[in-house]
């Protein structure tokens, strides 16, 4: 991932981004989107973007669906 002043993340990530926060291969996270069930994403051009507020409560949530199923 890239190194941001003051390790603050940006509020706007790329895919590429995303992906590294997530831990995750950009393959998947395409894969996902195209499945409808990854972090909510837009368009800003040609663009996939994604707000890291959206990206940290996915993670919320799948970690939470994750302790339902136990």
């Amino acid at each position: 991932m890239t190194h941001h002043p003051a390790g603050r993340e940006p509020e706007l990530l790329t895919i590429t981004e995303a992906a590294d926060l997530l831990r995750a291969p950009v393959a998947t996270l395409r894969y996902w989107r195209h499945l409808g069930t990854a972090p909510r994403s837009f368009r800003l051009g040609r663009r996939v973007l994604y707000r890291t507020d959206d990206l940290h409560a996915w993670i919320a949530e799948q970690h939470a669906q994750a302790l339902d199923r136990r």
